[in-house]
């Protein structure tokens, strides 16, 4: 044992990386688990159960539903998808190009993100912050929450740094040739994020921050909201985009084939870069303040937004049919019974997939400017994002694990730990599927989303069918929330080591149509210039109505309601 210890602890000096990116990992994964627990509690007031008395008994220092909905919305919807992020989109890269990243760096954005999540949690758990996922104004926190938000966030840019660094040298080492795909898709996907970011970051630097030091005396709601949507909808792909990275690059190596092709992999992170932006309006088609003209392009884009998924179903079905025939497929159909189904890494992302078409559907009322307004606050809005990131995004980090802890660790996956890794990902696959009919339902139906209706059971009364399935989905998803625990920690605390499997490579696929001597290609390795074209859509987009906005303020001040 002390042998294979001191294997692993060679391993972790020639790349040090591993130990960074487990870190992200552990504590993404943790804040998953916690913020989940409080979701059987929310399910359950969709289905008319009032299961709250029983929380504050069992957890003192939770004072109501809204502050177990803001912990459930913040540590999984932030905390978990940039710490996964984070994890993903650096490791891969660096260990495609066997390129060590800035450690020093890469130790600064994990310390940023734990004390920003620190300080930040001290006053959500005081409740003296529950301004749910969104903190719009005039809700009002304690400072403690923003400033500890804005440090977590702000960890992000570190990580931007630490690729941008890896793609440098690379370059350096290799003029005149394509990025590697993972690569590419890393830098798109972090740029992306910083055009991305800067909504929020003006919204705390100018407004929230500065409010809650009381060295202002109100905020503008709408400014606030329109910042905050700068950032909230790309936020989505951001939470998307390492799932897809993973989906796009290893899972049809997991499948046993290869993935068909480089070039429209490249196209679907690119066009991500150009339109995840230009769309926040959408989130605020029933805010006055706003031109309809620009709500009207602002919906237009974001249905364009919704071409790169269409091209990573094509592209990722075809590669998976691929991998169904090499692996003796037969027939029109024969190809699916073919791919490895007792393999969680491979079922996990796939489930997700298959979940993620009804939510794109889903997205694609949200983003029209007639049909939001049926749905439009109602619990369809919170189905719909258990489908995009309780679904594809969670199910496809769930199903990493099985490949990438032993990458990380050395520690080897048992027959029963893959065994219950399957039971886990069907369990959660059906609890969300439950909950996403329970909730877009009701939705339809005229239940409010972020409401605590368990307090006035006879208000919905159209609604009680789907309010059945609401409570099963919250006891399945409990029950897999439970045994994934269990699943990940028999892995995390195994004494058992391999020290092949953490020198082993990352699985990733092979490349069928590569991105060998493509003008296409190369014209879209010119990322900066990309980059350039992505600023100026979000300058046109937000820049007349921004400065309408700061030309008319209208500040409000603060409230608390819970």
């Amino acid at each position: 044992m002390a042998l294979r210890a001191g294997e692993i602890s060679r391993i972790y000096e020639a790349y040090p990386e591993k130990k960074a990116t487990l870190y992200f990992l552990v504590l993404g994964f943790l804040a998953v688990i916690v913020g989940s627990l409080f979701g059987p509690f929310q399910a359950l007031n969709y289905g008319n159960v009032d299961a709250y008395p029983l929380l504050k008994r069992l957890l003192p220092f939770v004072q109501s539903y809204y502050q177990g909905l803001t912990l459930h919305g913040v540590l999984n919807a932030i905390v978990f998808t940039q710490l996964f992020a984070q994890a993903i989109m650096v490791y891969l890269p660096a260990r495609e190009l066997n390129l060590r990243p800035n450690m020093g760096l890469m130790w600064l954005s994990w310390w940023m993100a734990f004390l920003g999540l620190g300080v930040a949690a001290l006053p959500l758990l005081a409740n003296e912050a529950t301004v749910l996922y969104t903190f719009y104004p005039p809700l009002k926190g304690h400072w403690a929450f923003y400033l500890g938000a804005s440090l977590f966030v702000l960890s992000t840019w570190v990580s931007i740094y630490i690729v941008l660094d890896l793609w440098r040298r690379w370059k350096a080492q290799n003029p005149g040739k394509v990025t590697p795909l993972v690569t590419y898709m890393a830098v798109v996907f972090w740029l992306m994020w910083f055009i991305a970011s800067i909504g929020l970051v003006l919204e705390a630097v100018l407004f929230l921050l500065p409010w809650s030091f009381g060295l202002i005396q109100g905020v503008d709601p709408l400014l606030a909201r329109t910042l905050f949507w700068w950032t909230g909808h790309p936020i989505v792909y951001f939470w998307l985009l390492p799932a897809y990275a993973i989906i796009y690059t290893v899972l049809p190596k997991q499948a046993g084939g290869k993935l068909v092709s480089d070039p429209m992999a490249r196209l679907a992170f690119l066009l991500f870069l150009l339109l995840s932006t230009p769309v926040g309006f959408h989130h605020q088609f029933a805010d006055p303040g706003i031109d309809p003209t620009w709500k009207m392009i602002h919906s237009v884009l974001t249905l364009f937004v919704a071409v790169p998924s269409l091209m990573t179903a094509f592209t990722v079905a075809a590669s998976l049919e691929l991998a169904g025939r090499m692996r003796g497929g037969r027939g029109l159909l024969g190809w699916i019974k073919a791919l490895p189904w007792d393999n969680p890494a491979f079922v996990a992302p796939v489930l997700g997939l298959l979940g993620f078409i009804p939510g794109g559907a889903g997205g694609i009322v949200n983003a029209s400017f007639t049909l939001d307004y049926v749905v439009h606050n109602t619990a369809w809005v919170p189905g719909h994002f258990h489908l995009q990131v309780a679904s594809l995004v969670t199910l496809t980090a769930m199903g990493s694990l099985y490949w990438l802890l032993p990458n990380l660790t050395g520690k080897p996956i048992s027959d029963g730990q893959r065994r219950l890794g399957l039971a886990v990902v069907w369990l959660w696959f059906l609890g969300m599927m439950v909950m996403a009919v329970g909730l877009h339902w009701a939705g339809l139906l005229n239940v409010p989303r972020r409401s605590y209706i368990a307090q006035v059971p006879d208000a919905y009364p159209q609604a009680a069918v789907p309010m059945v399935f609401n409570v099963l989905a919250g006891i399945i998803l409990l029950v897999a929330l439970l045994l994934f625990i269990y699943g990940l920690f028999s892995i995390l605390l195994s004494r058992e080591r391999k020290p092949e499997l953490a020198e082993a490579p990352v699985p990733f696929a092979e490349v069928l149509s590569g991105p060998e001597d493509r003008r296409l290609v190369l014209a879209m390795d010119r990322i900066g210039f990309w980059f350039a074209v992505a600023v100026i859509l979000v300058v046109l987009a937000y820049g007349p109505t921004l400065v309408q906005l700061f030309s008319h303020l209208n500040p409000v001040p603060g409230m608390r309601l819970w």
